[in-house]
């Protein structure tokens, strides 16, 4: 799987994985569906900031990385 994001993507996507996910464990900023959509969306931004890999850049053909 190719790489398709660069640092500062990866980075933000990082940092909203983790506040979504401590809004939603931690803080009790969400109940209800609001709560495991944004659980949900968390882990999903948390995995493609680790893999480096968005299948969403790949079907539109985007790509913040230089390489």
């Amino acid at each position: 799987m190719t790489k398709n994001m660069g640092t500062i993507d990866r980075g933000l996507r990082a940092l909203v994985g983790v506040v979504l996910l401590a809004g939603a464990f931690l803080l009790g900023w969400f109940a209800g569906w609001t709560f495991w959509v944004a659980a949900a969306v968390g882990v999903v931004m948390l995995a493609t900031a680790a893999m480096g890999n968005c299948p969403a850049y790949s079907i539109f053909g985007i790509k913040t990385c230089k390489t």
